[in-house]
């Protein structure tokens, strides 16, 4: 393997070019490394050797009978699944990325991701197949599905790797992003090649790879962000990825940072948690291993909201180790645009703006004073670039809202997708949305359902439209509401609790489900920590709980990214099946 300059993507037209491109070109250089245990550097793959696994891959797709369909592919964080992406990419199959099922539930959202993308191939493991037939046999989700196990070379195209007939067109599928939601039906984000592109250039304007640029992922390679960051940027920039299973970061969070000192990384992105995770390992005395940082010019923070005091303790925690402040950098984006929409240059730090909080529940962003009484900040998640273009709209009239006015983010341009797999009616409302009386704008826009307004150019993301309560005409945000329950008491961990509103048929009411371990509870029991949960969120947020629910930590839905799931917990919460603890300790 060697480390020669990358070679330029001028002219790529979609990712199998600049793979194979790449591999007659530089076959021997590094492309992927895979840390086992997030430390040891087991696998590795160069640009040659995932040229040739991408086209026997593909080899074998064709020969299935399935260019121009749609596949599952159900891998855990790995190289497999970088070979198999390339490979259905190659093949012209639009693959469906998805997890491992770890539960029952799970298995029976696999069965509803290949149903709905008309599909009952599922391309994964030899390992996750031995996994899925000891633990989940039982279960019909799993009839009529043809579980092909890739990493199995009886079950690969042998000879010759051969080469495909034609490679992919830009506004072809590329890839069906299923949303995260838990419940109901899942829905594929169709993101073609030429959105994938697009993308990853203006990312590359915003954060430049080069000079010497090496990306470091933790996040899960079937989420957006965790493909587009380990992936799908390194590719089409030609510098070195390494990646690890989430689980290695879970379980000890300085591995993140220490690969990120080891090997030199200049990008890498995580949700808010996971800086602060740092944090309190950094606190508890966990990050000793952690060398030196300066190599790190983006650490991309998204995917949930992000928080300015963990903002401010990571990059003072880990200033001693040559972190920048510049290199913290807020984000915002989603799957039905392929991932980023805005983000802060790494030219400049982080901006925040403390706000009214009371004019912010009526849909005012007042700026104000640190010390104001009532003042909440809110973190700018930067500016967009490019053909990137976004708006704020008022979701009900669909006309524009004035700066300093809270709406809904509406967005355009080429990395926009094309909208939802077999839904015509829903990818109509939600991609190709327009404005109301301005006829000098007829573009279709992304409405991507999430609040926010604009402050001189910079994008600052409020909450989600469903997600937000209201009472008695004033707009909560469920995030603040979850961070005061959060801090209530020390020892709680990141995102450990979601608070959702229900409608009883005579009023809403406020339900707040926290997770606490064995320690916390010890301390306070199960009321006390109900109790100190209520007074913090009636000061804080001037809104009393109807309802606080404890449970024992690991009960709280999440996204494999680790995002609380809102909607999935009101259900639990609704059909009676969130197990809350009783004042003794005990389930209930």
């Amino acid at each position: 393997m060697t480390t020669a300059p990358p070679v330029r993507h001028v002219g790529f037209r979609t990712l199998p070019d600049a793979l194979w491109h790449r591999g007659e070109r530089q076959p021997d250089r590094t492309a992927y490394v895979f840390l086992k245990d997030g430390e040891d550097a087991t696998e590795s793959l160069t640009y040659g050797e995932l040229h040739e696994a991408a086209c026997r891959r593909a080899t074998t797709l064709s020969a299935a009978g399935l260019t121009g369909r749609n596949a599952v592919l159900m891998y855990p964080s790995g190289l497999e699944f970088v070979r198999t992406l390339l490979g259905c990419m190659y093949g012209r199959v639009a693959g469906a990325p998805v997890q491992p099922p770890r539960r029952r539930a799970e298995v029976e959202r696999l069965r509803r991701i290949a149903d709905d993308a008309g599909t009952s191939t599922v391309l994964t493991t030899t390992d996750v197949i031995r996994d899925l037939r000891e633990r989940f046999a039982d279960l019909p989700a799993l009839d009529g599905l043809d579980l092909v196990a890739t990493d199995d070379p009886g079950a690969l195209h042998t000879g010759d790797p051969g080469t495909p007939e034609r490679l992919p067109d830009p506004q072809d599928i590329a890839l069906l992003q299923y949303t995260s939601g838990s419940t109901g039906h899942p829905k594929g984000v169709m993101v073609s090649h030429a959105n994938f592109l697009a993308n990853v250039v203006e990312t590359d304007e915003l954060w430049p790879c080069e000079p010497r640029g090496t990306v470091v992922n933790w996040l899960p390679l079937f989420h957006d962000m965790g493909m587009l960051f380990g992936v799908v940027l390194p590719l089409w920039a030609g510098i070195p990825s390494y990646l690890m299973a989430p689980e290695s970061f879970i379980r000890r969070p300085a591995r993140w940072l220490e690969a990120l000192s080891r090997f030199g990384g200049t990008h890498s992105a995580a949700p808010s948690f996971a800086y602060e995770l740092c944090v309190r390992a950094a606190e508890s005395g966990m990050t000793a291993g952690v060398g030196d940082l300066s190599s790190w010019r983006v650490a991309v923070n998204g995917a949930e909201p992000v928080r300015w005091s963990v903002v401010r303790a990571f990059t003072d925690t880990f200033a001693p180790h040559g972190f920048d402040p510049m290199a913290m950098c807020p984000a915002y984006g989603l799957a039905e645009n392929t991932l980023k929409a805005t983000g802060t240059r790494a030219d400049r730090e982080p901006m925040v703006l403390w706000l009214s909080a009371e004019a912010l529940r009526e849909g005012r962003a007042q700026p104000v004073g640190e010390r104001t009484d009532s003042a909440v900040p809110a973190v700018g998640s930067g500016r967009d670039v490019a053909g990137t273009h976004v708006r704020i709209v008022d979701p009900v009239t669909r006309q524009p809202r004035t700066p300093g006015h809270v709406g809904e983010i509406w967005i355009s341009g080429p990395c926009v997708a094309d909208g939802y797999w077999g839904r015509p009616a829903a990818s109509e409302d939600t991609f190709r949305a327009r404005v109301a009386d301005d006829p000098d704008d007829a573009t279709p826009h992304l409405r991507t359902g999430d609040l926010g307004f604009l402050h001189d150019g910079d994008l600052y993301v409020t909450g989600r439209m469903k997600d937000v309560i209201i009472r008695r005409g004033r707009n909560h945000y469920p995030q603040d509401i979850e961070l005061s329950a959060e801090r209530a008491v020390p020892g709680l961990q990141p995102n450990c609790a979601a608070a959702f509103s229900l409608d009883d048929g005579e009023r809403e009411r406020l339900v707040v489900v926290v997770e606490a371990g064995g320690r916390v509870l010890g301390a306070l029991g199960a009321d006390g920590l109900r109790e100190r949960v209520r007074e913090a969120v009636r000061t804080e947020q001037r809104i009393t709980p109807d309802d606080i629910v404890v449970v024992r930590r690991g009960k709280l839905p999440k996204t494999s990214s680790g995002k609380v799931q809102r909607r999935a917990c009101r259900s639990l919460y609704q059909d009676g099946e969130l197990t809350r603890l009783v004042p003794s300790g005990r389930e209930a």
